[in-house]
């Protein structure tokens, strides 16, 4: 068992691969080289046998095959898988010519309009590709100016947007500064107007109070009251002048009873 296990075998110097006969599995058929292999189905088809449609990406176990032909030392394999329905035998082989696979036998292929237009192509002369080459040229050329002129239109009407609404934004802008100036000067205005109006009350009161007194001071003829002047003879009735304050202490006088050394009589305790 730990010989199994061995990663280095051990080879004698006189050791002569090429005197070992023994031949691969896959490479003992005389025929052309044959080997198993797993694979999508390239294309959709449908097969001729049952009906059974298989879709393209299917996975089979395929047997791969090398043919003599050849493209351009490129060699041709060819393929055989099972039908999934009716087990009918289904070939194809590549193409690299069109860079492609073509069903062989067994199978018909979905039509694909892409191909079809493809292999219209493949039967033009050398006139006829360049003529379509050179038009294809000029479509393309006419192309790229209308979307050179279709681009330079579309800047145009950009930059033309952009002033708009730049334009849009400088009258925004005005109008708000207009609106507020025009409420700072309301507020201003508000302001003046009631200073006036308290100075006008004020001056109103004013005038009341000098009617007023001017009607106290004025008899029903019109003339003015005149002032009385007291006479310096009457004597004035005025108090008489307080004493100056004195800081001397006072003693405080003893009740008579003490003096006469008489007692008061304690009164009795109620408890």
């Amino acid at each position: 068992m730990s010989e199994r296990k061995v990663l280095t075998k051990y080879y004698p110097p006189d050791f002569d691969p090429s005197a070992i006969t023994r031949t691969p599995k896959h490479l003992r058929s005389t025929g052309p080289k044959v080997i198993t292999v797993r694979l999508m189905a390239p294309f959709s088809m449908k097969c001729t046998s049952c009906g059974e449609y298989i879709y393209r990406g299917r996975k089979f176990n395929a047997r791969k095959e090398t043919t003599e032909e050849k493209y351009f030392s490129i060699p041709i394999y060819r393929f055989y898988i099972r039908c999934t329905r009716c087990s009918g035998e289904i070939t194809f082989v590549t193409d690299p010519k069109n860079m492609d696979y073509r069903a062989e036998k067994g199978a018909k292929r979905n039509f694909e309009p892409w191909r079809d237009s493809a292999n219209d192509n493949a039967n033009e002369t050398e006139q006829e590709v360049l003529d379509r080459l050179e038009k294809e040229e000029g479509e393309n050329a006419e192309a790229e100016e209308r979307d050179k002129m279709a681009e330079l239109e579309e800047k145009m009407l950009d930059s033309k947007r952009e002033m708009a609404i730049a334009d849009a934004l400088d009258e925004i802008r005005t109008r708000n500064a207009r609106i507020e100036r025009g409420e700072k000067l309301g507020e201003e205005v508000a302001l003046a107007t009631v200073q006036e109006q308290v100075d006008e009350a004020a001056l109103q009161a004013q005038r009341e109070d000098e009617e007023a007194a001017r009607k106290a001071f004025t008899t029903e003829s019109g003339e003015k009251v005149k002032r009385l002047v007291e006479d310096e003879s009457t004597p004035e009735l005025s108090a008489a002048p307080m004493p100056p304050p004195s800081f001397a202490r006072v003693k405080k006088k003893k009740p008579v009873a003490n003096s006469l050394g008489i007692k008061k009589k304690a009164k009795p305790s109620l408890v």
